[in-house]
């Protein structure tokens, strides 16, 4: 790769020489402006490539550069050459200014702060004429002189190009450097980032103004080049450009804003015969390559040439042991740690300790908590009261980079591996332990020690793939062994490990728990969330529960699986209030008919051979953990997830190829989790809405029916409905699907989130519709109070079937428990 780019840039340096010897006057002018305008793309590729950042104000730092050394040299007679890199300090201060509020925001709004930074600075420039000379400009700008001898366009041409060879150098060191890695690690994922104790205030501030260094030094050779500046030199559209050439030529390249200043600044000129319409063929020129190579056109190259390399796995050893382990574990105590989001308390009053050398799980039912007391160990959230001590040491209140440097690493329910870059650069920025100095910006983070440490780490958790491809590009088990060797490659104290076992079939879950005991023996605190109940009573020392953010139980697992709290908490209770059903239910023909239906997201299979039909007029139940399919379950049956195999038959057609839209309007209506009800829009034009595509005729007296059955509907039927409580919502959900007349009503988690007496009153108006004939599939947490209420009911473990019957056989199989608190035997040993 090396030699590769050492060839392209000999040659595009042998190319300039030549165009530059040969050139007439013009001819130079616009080669040093393509010089130039690649010497801006080089520092801004350092914002948007490295850390993914947008500007659409680098002209500002442009026309200060500019504007400074025309300001010292013709004003205050300074020299060019020291005028110069007070123009680069300068831009890179304002620069490093600019980016304090641009800290806040992402996306769009760092954009529009950064045009609304190069509109002050042109109207600045305008409205200063004392310093700039307004609108009139500055004229007399002298180029370069060197020993006595004034510099021509010609020595200008060549001045530009050794600066932008200086330019790709200064780049290509940054690139390399801990620096360079740890702005791509912010790019890729800044929750990661912070969580080996990267500082993302800082790594942002210091993109800007690197940024903004190389722009204001481009713009102060602009100045002494064209001999005349003023505020109309320096475009808004100058801004587009330079985004542009990092685009097309490719960002986080080495050469690609060079290509790309080449395609901006020459195309132009070679379609200037066609006057007014060159801009027309120029624009459609640059859809056409942003279409072809969306990657750039070297990122583009890059990625083909990587893809035929061969694999470079890691060095495997038999049994690897965990590599020079310089942690002995500490102890972890929380001692009565309490938060609130508005009014709902999500953690109330929660202590426990975590032993090192030792696996402590946390489990409870959804939104207990759980990744709530996570966050508050690992810096994300700042608890309302209590403290957390690591040790003697206390962390409550400090940031989470700060909370990691302190030794506590951390994996996530969804992985959250730095995508871009390589498996062996992800572990190789954990180990420089977030501390990143001026020093470093020449040095490069791969050393000897350190690729030879990462390759052990790889080996120990059982990774066998290739070490320099893209972590983006692994199957999803390799993905949670090199999270989990990221973590390991920081030498942490405490491992937090959110749902390491998440998507994974049992041969890949017994591995991740086999590894699990081994950090334990290593002398690791290990902090395990989990919802596969096999694993958390098979591997755990300790079983902490939560419900409602409070904790109800702990203990050894044996002694937390019988606890009638923790039964109560993971099954529900309050089935016994339930109203029966009247009289017996008369099935008609099959509505639903499920056969061998999988489904996966990316390389991980979620469901697999489901089975499963609902007659009409039935209610049929649907029960198992969290994790266990559930949800994916009912996203495949509405159209929001394409299974990969199997057959979904809706009354008789198959339906399992058709969009959600057209799923939702044959009569299969689904009611989602977390309710999703439309918030600006009021009560009423939620219901309305909910009839779209299906039976508008008649719709006021149906919204009429839906505010008679759910009184405190009708109450707030004029108020927003993202103001309604979480009981409203969801009544005003299922008001929605039910508006529509459907054929079949799919409710996913209904009781998700209420309190008690809620969940009592929404299951009373399940059991009406019930009676009422309706046809419904009901998913949900609460087994018992579900059990209740259907004529049959599924339980669904590991993305299959495990049972299914009638409530009665059900309870008596004990497969519900098992479902949902793992195996008895298992927690026994």
């Amino acid at each position: 790769m090396k030699l590769s780019y050492l060839l392209s840039g000999g040659l595009l340096v042998a190319l300039a020489l030549a165009a530059i010897f040969t050139g007439n006057g013009y001819q130079l002018y616009i080669l040093s402006l393509v010089g130039l305008t690649a010497i801006v793309g080089i520092g801004l590729n350092i914002l948007v490539g490295m850390s993914g950042q947008i500007s659409l104000g680098h002209v500002a730092f442009y026309a200060i550069g500019s504007y400074t050394v025309a300001i010292l040299t013709v004003d205050h007679g300074v020299s060019f050459w020291l005028a110069l890199p007070i123009a680069g300090l300068l831009a890179g201060v304002a620069g490093g200014l600019l980016s304090i509020p641009a800290l806040r925001v992402r996306g769009p709004y760092l954009a529009m702060i950064t045009i609304a930074f190069g509109f002050i600075v042109e109207q600045s420039a305008a409205e200063l004429d004392e310093l700039t000379g307004g609108w009139n400009g500055i004229m007399g700008i002298r180029p370069p002189e060197l020993f006595g001898f004034g510099f021509s366009q010609r020595e200008i041409a060549i001045f530009v190009l050794v600066l932008m060879l200086v330019a790709l150098g200064a780049y290509a060191l940054i690139s390399r450097s801990p620096w360079g890695k740890a702005l791509r690690a912010l790019r890729d994922s800044e929750v990661a980032a912070q969580s080996i104790g990267l500082n993302p205030v800082l790594l942002r501030c210091v993109a800007f103004a690197l940024s903004a260094v190389f722009a204001g030094i481009a713009g102060g050779v602009y100045g002494t080049m064209s001999g005349f500046i003023s505020p109309e030199s320096f475009p808004f559209f100058e801004s587009i450009l330079f985004l542009l050439v990092v685009m097309i030529g490719g960002a986080d390249t080495i050469l690609g804003p060079v290509i790309g200043a080449i395609i901006v600044v020459l195309l132009p000129e070679v379609f200037a015969s066609l006057a007014e319409y060159r801009l027309l063929f120029v624009g459609i020129l640059l859809l056409v390559v942003l279409r072809l190579a969306p990657r750039g056109i070297v990122g583009s190259v890059l990625a083909r040439w990587r893809r035929s390399q061969p694999d470079t796995p890691p060095a495997v050893a038999a049994e690897p042991d965990l590599p020079r382990w310089s942690g002995g574990g500490k102890r972890l105590e929380v001692q009565d740690v309490s938060i609130s989001f508005g009014g709902v308390k999500a953690v109330q009053g929660l202590s426990f300790t975590a032993e090192p050398g030792r696996i402590t799980s946390i489990i409870g039912p959804n939104g207990a908590g759980k990744t709530t007391a996570l966050n508050l160990i690992a810096g994300y959230y700042a608890p309302d009261s209590g403290r957390v001590m690591l040790d003697d040491e206390d962390l409550t209140g400090r940031s989470s980079h700060k909370v990691a440097r302190a030794g506590v690493a951390r994996t996530y329910q969804t992985t959250q591996l730095f995508e871009h870059m390589s498996v062996l650069d992800n572990l190789l920025m954990a180990m420089v332990r977030g501390r990143v100095a001026a020093g470093d910006l020449g040095r490069s983070l791969e050393t000897e020690g350190r690729r030879g440490k990462a390759e052990a780490l790889l080996a120990f958790v059982g990774y066998r793939g290739d070490i320099k491809a893209p972590a983006g590009t692994l199957a999803h088990i390799d993905k949670r062994l090199v999270e989990i060797a990221r973590a390991l490659a920081f030498d942490p104290d405490i491992v937090l490990l959110d749902e390491p076992a998440a998507g994974l079939g049992e041969e890949d879950t017994a591995h991740v728990a086999r590894l699990l005991q081994r950090l334990a023996q290593a002398g690791i605190t290990v902090i395990l969330i989990e919802h596969d109940m096999g694993l958390v009573m098979g591997i755990s020392d300790h079983v902490l529960v939560l419900d409602s953010g409070q904790k109800i139980s702990e203990g050894e697992p044996a002694v937390v699986r019988r606890d009638p709290a923790v039964l109560a908490a993971y099954l529900g209770e309050g089935a016994a209030a339930m109203p029966v059903r009247s009289a017996p239910g008369q099935k008609g023909d099959v509505a639903i008919a499920v056969e061998g239906l999988s489904a996966s997201y990316g390389a991980s299979e979620v469901l697999h051979g489901i089975e499963l039909s609902v007659a009409k007029g039935e209610l049929v139940a649907v029960l198992g953990a969290n994790g266990a399919g559930k949800s994916t379950l009912m996203r495949a049956l509405s159209g929001l997830h394409r299974p990969v195999a199997g057959k979904i038959l809706f009354q008789g057609d198959d339906i399992q190829e058709l969009a959600a839209d057209r799923i939702a309007r044959r009569g299969l209506v689904l009611v989602p989790e977390g309710r999703q009800v439309f918030p600006e829009l009021s009560v009423v034009q939620n219901i309305r809405l909910g009839a779209y595509g299906r039976h508008t005729a008649g719709l006021d007296a149906q919204v009429e029916r839906m505010l008679d059955r759910f009184p405190r509907l009708r109450e707030r039927q004029d108020q927003r409905a993202g103001l309604l409580s979480g009981g409203e919502q969801q009544m005003l959900a299922i008001a929605r699907g039910l508006v529509a007349r459907p054929e079949v009503l799919l409710l996913d988690e209904p009781s998700l989130g209420l309190a008690p007496s809620l969940i009592q009153e929404l299951y009373t108006i399940l059991a009406e519709l019930r009676d009422g004939g309706a046809t419904i599939l009901l998913v949900d947490q609460m087994a018992e109070m579900a059990l209740a209420i259907a004529d049959r009911a599924y339980v669904l473990s590991s993305g299959a079937i495990v049972a299914g019957g009638t409530p009665e056989e059900i309870r008596d199989s004990r497969l519900l428990e098992d479902a949902y608190l793992g195996d008895a035997e298992s927690a026994a040993s």
